[in-house]
């Protein structure tokens, strides 16, 4: 594996950081936040089919652009550092790798293709109201191919028009697609501590549905592939913390000298710069991992989930103790990555969660 990107991936990270400095500024995060649906469907679209970021990760056969997770990883860090809001994780990344790991090839054909092309948005419904993320809880049933019951906490849910739910039946955890229009179909948008992430309640009433198989490998393959991205996202949102809190210690003067000339504020940046530095690594080599397919996938995933957790959230708080009395306020951008790391850390399972999970994975 290589630690440093290629031309090429450079290139990619340089591309994707211009289109979303123009695209989703600060501002456009705000009104973004405001609005039903949460994204900006004309740059959903010209991110899609300009840039083409959707079928990075997906195979030639299926109409994807054949990369790999490493790039993937590259452009969701670059999301996470401008906050973008938009359903690339929920189906690029969520619904997207769960047909993958279905092994069912004709599911695989049929909706991968509009998932790459970003005209299908889908997502993965499969927790319930416990707060797990494991998948294995109920609160989903299907008989003769109709599904009946809620699935919660639904990334772009409201806004997906495939979801692919997992649901029980007495052979065990079975993966279905659905319309999302489908009759008896649901969906709640439900409010959420950070605005620039989107979740839905869906309720399922005898909906039709579509079998891809059984969902229990392919969702526990998928949860991990999940945690690294999401980790990705955070190390981008923790860079950008802390390039915030260095950039105003160079600007705001105390006792006639620059704040971040003081040794303490010093101190604290240098630490958070390990971590990120830190996370980082982790991050290109759980993505180096999943690339591999290599045996060691699931370890480094929680490994990396709750270290970039973590990191993610002491940037933000630091970054707002940095700023001092304007990082408190709303009209400062602070407290919208204060609220995504609160969130991400939640999201697939928390730090304390992980590290029982990794202890469990290398047999302590």
């Amino acid at each position: 594996m290589q630690f440093t990107e290629s031309p090429e991936q450079s290139e990619l990270r340089s591309s994707v950081r211009r289109f979303l400095a123009e695209k989703s500024p600060s501002t456009a995060v705000r009104e973004q936040m405001e609005t039903v649906a949460g994204y900006d469907d004309a740059v959903w679209k010209q991110l899609s089919v300009q840039l083409g970021l959707p079928s990075l990760a997906i195979p030639e056969e299926y109409g994807g652009a054949g990369f790999s997770f490493v790039e993937q990883c590259i452009v969701l860090e670059e999301m996470g550092r401008t906050l973008y809001c938009g359903p690339f994780f929920a189906s690029a990344v969520l619904a997207a790798t769960v047909l993958l790991k279905s092994g069912d090839e004709q599911a695989k054909s049929r909706y991968l293709p509009g998932i790459a092309s970003g005209e299908t948005i889908a997502t993965l419904a499969f927790t319930d109201d416990s707060g797990g993320w494991s998948g294995n809880g109920s609160g989903l049933s299907a008989a003769d191919g109709k599904l009946t019951g809620h699935r919660n906490f639904v990334l772009d849910g409201h806004n997906a028009a495939l979801v692919l739910a997992t649901a029980r039946t007495p052979e065990g955890l079975f993966l279905y697609a659905v319309d999302a229009h489908a009759a008896g179909l649901t969906a709640t948008a439900l409010p959420t501590l950070d605005q620039t992430r989107r979740l839905a309640r869906l309720e399922f009433d005898g909906v039709e549905a579509e079998l891809i198989g059984p969902a229990e490998a392919a969702l526990a393959a998928t949860l991990d592939v999940a945690a690294l991205a999401l980790a990705a996202e955070q190390l981008g949102g923790a860079q950008a913390a802390l390039d915030m809190a260095v950039a105003y210690g160079k600007i705001r003067e105390q006792f006639g000298k620059p704040i971040g000339s003081f040794q303490a504020l010093k101190h604290r940046c240098a630490d958070l710069l390990l971590e990120v530095e830190s996370t980082r690594s982790a991050v290109i080599y759980g993505s180096w991992a999943v690339a591999e397919d290599a045996d060691e996938v699931p370890v480094v995933a929680s490994l990396a989930k709750a270290y970039a957790s973590e990191t993610f959230f002491h940037a933000a708080a630091e970054n707002i103790q940095l700023h001092g009395g304007i990082g408190f306020t709303w009209e400062h951008d602070a407290h919208l990555y204060f609220k995504r790391a609160k969130a991400s850390e939640l999201l697939f399972g928390d730090p304390a969660y992980h590290r029982e999970r990794l202890a469990g994975r290398i047999g302590i």
